[in-house]
């Protein structure tokens, strides 16, 4: 098709504003997908997503649209996430487009995540259509939230689209609004091939199917192209489009977006972000890609069951296919075994990981305590990292530590300051501004300690605004702090697994609160097991679950003391030495329960 009617573009909001169900209204609008086939949510294809309601892949689909001028256009639509952790989703979406549509709750508002989405759109000169959406909602304030979205975007209320995607209302204006406002891309279909890889998924029968956007030149069938990163060439076996679901054309040319395949069954030979070119008249200069990804939270994964440890790799390396921001790396643990140490975006994209690989792939697994990444400045001049407490070096070799802070972007009802500050404040905050967004909401910036916020931190402010705030945040730098590591044992022997780096005055409390739940969750054994709770070589809590008793005088019922006494002699030394050989079974609900702490 002419580049004059292609229009590229995605969806970005805040969690929860309505999207995806935009996404479903645009979909039955211009008949792309059948009312028998109709479902919400249908660009979500994983049943987590239906499940917890949220987007979790940005989903991309090729509609064709007959405009008020009688011309048919095509659409390439990509639906992103919202939530924080899947910011990276959003980033890749974004290159691959000219234009998105900035969905605003009428009830909400203009929140956090909104904010952010925007501004990274805006990096990549995107045009921006601004929809305010659930207009049909009894408490939608049309007029105050018009207004927040004039006020960070400067331009007029007539420009702002209103639009309810639950009955259908406004939908029509939105999609001529595309037409009218959103450019064509550029670039030239006579130029070498120029496509970038924005996306990647792996399927048994195909291999790798590599999703692309063409910046410059045409695929076809049978093509022969190269990866500019890796220098590899392959054959194109399948060229394609998602109408939603895959559907294959006779070739993509410069502006479309589709997927291709080439029969690649090792998932590492595809990064994000590569480009593909030709390989016979290839392009000089490949694309400039994404900015490297940095996780912010690292944890230990391991198979319940050892003899996993290569079906648990295997899943691990497609699962990185389809999620570039999650990075992994062997690791062996002494109470675990062999396992991968994991960085993730944060706390729901650990989650989402686990749930996923265990789905999937029909994996039992084992977390363990999600830690950040310090700095040990070391008295031999030298810096290393520490992402796993097991590496955290001893007190005598550290000249300092330093720790990741974030910068907090809370907007919230202007009667929860409050609580807010006091909260900020519990978790080692230091206090930047606060801003009135317009007389009713605020924005209040703190710069907290990264491991602060990453359990609790945001359900605390949900809880305190009653469902009304938002949380952002962004990595700023290092600063010295004073933490230790907290070590878990069990008789005597320390579980590495449950070991987590912690702010020294914190250090007690959370010891206490750990072995006291796990007290509550190892069931007893027939002999005494000791919990304690150490910093170094120093203990500072215990626990002890006492051993299942048996009366072994029962069958005594009459004669000397001495019977009994021997008896009572003999179980003692039974009970001394299977404390010596016996084994702590520890359950799954044990070490989750440690995590939640």
């Amino acid at each position: 098709m002419e580049k004059t009617f292609i229009r590229n573009f995605c969806i970005i909001a805040h969690i929860d504003h309505g999207k995806s169900t935009l996404a479903d209204r645009i979909l039955e609008l211009t008949n792309t997908v059948s009312r028998r086939e109709l479902q919400d949510q249908i660009l979500d294809d994983m049943d987590l997503e239906r499940e917890r309601g949220i987007t979790i892949k940005a989903s991309s689909v090729r509609i064709s649209y007959k405009a008020k001028d009688n011309n048919v256009y095509e659409f390439n639509l990509i639906d992103t996430p919202g939530h924080v952790d899947f910011t990276y989703e959003v980033s890749k979406s974004i290159a691959a487009c000219e234009g998105a549509l900035l969905v605003v709750d009428a009830s909400q508002g203009v929140e956090a995540q909104t904010v952010t989405n925007l501004y990274l759109a805006m990096e990549h000169n995107l045009a921006i259509l601004p929809i305010i959406n659930k207009i049909d909602l009894a408490n939608a304030q049309i007029e105050r939230t018009k207004k927040e979205i004039c006020d960070i975007l400067g331009i007029e209320k007539g420009h702002i689209l209103l639009t309810s995607a639950k009955l259908g209302k406004g939908i029509d204006e939105a999609l001529e609004a595309v037409v009218q406002r959103i450019p064509p891309p550029k670039g030239d279909t006579a130029s070498p091939l120029q496509a970038l890889v924005f996306d990647s998924k792996f399927d048994a029968y195909k291999g790798v199917v590599i999703y692309l956007r063409l910046m410059n030149g045409r695929v076809k069938k049978n093509a022969q192209i190269i990866m500019m990163s890796t220098g590899t060439v392959y054959e194109v076996q399948e060229v394609g489009v998602f109408r939603p679901k895959p559907e294959p054309v006779d070739e993509l040319t410069c502006g479309e977006v589709g997927y291709i395949t080439c029969n690649i069954r090792d998932p590492k030979e595809i990064s994000i972000g590569d480009t593909v070119t030709d390989a016979k008249t290839p392009a000089q200069v490949p694309l400039k890609g994404y900015k490297k990804v940095v996780p912010m939270v690292f944890s230990g994964i391991y198979p319940v069951n050892s003899k996993d440890f290569p079906a648990l790799k295997s899943a691990m390396e497609k699962l990185r296919l389809s999620d570039a921001s999650f990075v992994y790396e062997p690791e062996s643990s002494a109470s675990l075994g062999l396992g991968f140490r994991c960085g993730f975006l944060g706390l729901l994209h650990m989650e989402i990981i686990q749930e996923r690989l265990e789905r999937e792939h029909d994996l039992n697994l084992m977390v363990t305590t999600p830690s950040v990444v310090y700095k040990a400045h070391m008295k031999a001049g030298v810096t290393m990292n520490v992402d796993n407490p097991i590496k955290m070096p001893s007190s005598q070799e550290v000249d300092c530590m330093e720790e990741p802070y974030v910068r907090a972007y809370i907007i919230s009802p202007k009667e929860y300051i409050g609580a807010i500050l006091e909260l900020a404040e519990s978790r080692r905050g230091a206090y930047k501004s606060t801003e009135y967004l317009e007389e009713y909401r605020v924005q209040i910036v703190y710069d907290l300690p990264l491991a602060e916020i990453l359990v609790d931190f945001y359900d605390k402010i949900k809880s305190i605004t009653r469902g009304y705030g938002s949380l952002n945040y962004e990595l700023i730098d290092y600063r010295p702090t004073d933490v230790v590591r907290l070590d878990i044992m069990i008789n005597g022997e320390k579980c590495d697994a449950m070991s987590s780096i912690i702010f020294k005055d914190r250090a007690y409390s959370k010891g206490k609160a750990i072995v006291e739940k796990l007290k509550e969750t190892i069931p007893r054994h027939l002999f005494q097991v000791i919990l304690q709770a150490a910093i170094g070589g120093q203990v500072i809590a215990r626990e002890t679950i006492k051993a299942v008793g048996k009366n072994v005088t029962a069958k005594c019922y009459g004669g000397d003391i001495t019977r009994k006494r021997k008896l009572w002699e003999k179980q003692k030394d039974g009970k001394k030495k299977m404390k010596q050989f016996g084994t702590v079974e520890i359950p799954q609900e044990a070490f989750f329960a440690a995590l939640k702490v």
